[in-house]
């Protein structure tokens, strides 16, 4: 079984070009529905049993979950694993199963991390200087990911996936490599320009035109946990709701832009989202609440 799993995993990489991060997801996914198998049937499996699993098998995994107390949104990821492992089990070594067809995923909640106040985004700024006042670039760092983030909409990984060469000469428009392999091209506002040009100018190092944008203290890339950790230290400093993290900077680009006009087209394109459905999450919010934040903290607000 282990090789079966290796070379579905070789497909996801190879392939379908997912991420290490997602392949390992998948992987973990299959060996929990396969572990399981083994215990429910009391014997080790091989590729041949996956087909004979019938709809009790399935939901006794899924129950098997549930009073391991994982939660709704982890038990819909993993049986979206499988379904694509059986897929592949098809298409490749015509292992056939209908009754996974027949299991429905946990319901689980669609929500969207709460928009930013206002006077909080124009605070951070402030407060960023003021906690890192004897390191001026990694203050001016710090400032140039908050921006980049609430003004180009970025999920942290791409942001982190910059080099110098992307923000060179102060480009209009940003090539931005998102989830599966997905190119889009993203609008460059003048105040992120100006927060990474600061930036560059007192960073000590890392000036290669290849070398990430974004480095640590120590010279290195600077990873996703380190651009989480610049908002949990703001965000304590403030004394603001746990809700303030880097994703809600993105929400709150999205929030903004749909509040002056966007359509939703054009806002799923912005976003990099596959489908419709998640970016249509965003017409759910306070209107009035979204043109107050655009008013008051969005860059391109400001002339």
């Amino acid at each position: 079984m282990n090789e079966i799993i290796a070379e579905f995993i070789n497909y996801l990489l190879r392939t379908k070009n997912y991420s290490a991060h997602t392949a390992i997801a998948y992987e973990n996914d299959i060996r929990d529905f396969v572990n399981f198998c083994e215990k429910f049937r009391g014997t080790d499996i091989y590729i041949k049993d996956l087909s004979s699993i019938d709809t009790i098998g399935f939901r006794s995994w899924l129950a098997d979950r549930q009073k391991r107390n994982l939660a709704h949104k982890s038990t819909a990821r993993a049986l979206s694993s499988v379904r694509s492992f059986y897929k592949f089990l098809e298409k490749s070594h015509s292992v056939k199963n209908d009754a996974i067809s027949l299991i429905s995923s946990p319901k689980v909640p669609r929500k969207l991390s709460k928009a930013i106040e206002a006077r909080d985004v124009e605070n951070m700024q402030d407060a960023i200087h003021e906690l890192d006042a004897d390191e001026p670039w990694i203050a001016a760092r710090d400032w140039a990911l908050v921006v980049l983030i609430f003004g180009c909409g970025l999920r942290i990984s791409e942001a982190l996936g910059l080099t110098n060469m992307d923000m060179r000469n102060r480009p209009n428009v940003l090539r931005i490599l998102g989830k599966g392999g997905k190119e889009r091209l993203v609008p460059v506002l003048p105040a992120v320009n100006d927060a990474i040009e600061k930036y560059v100018s007192l960073r000590p190092f890392g000036h290669d035109v290849n070398n990430p944008l974004f480095r640590s203290i120590r010279g290195l890339p600077m990873s996703a946990r380190m651009a989480e950790k610049v908002i949990e230290k703001v965000r304590n400093y403030l004394q603001l709701p746990d809700y303030v993290t880097p994703h809600a900077l993105r929400h709150t680009f999205a929030t903004v832009l749909l509040a002056d006009g966007a359509d939703l087209r054009t806002l799923q394109e912005l976003l990099g989202h596959s489908s419709l459905s998640t970016t249509q999450l965003y017409t759910k919010v306070n209107m009035a609440e979204i043109n107050n934040i655009y008013a008051n903290a969005h860059p391109r607000a400001k002339k």
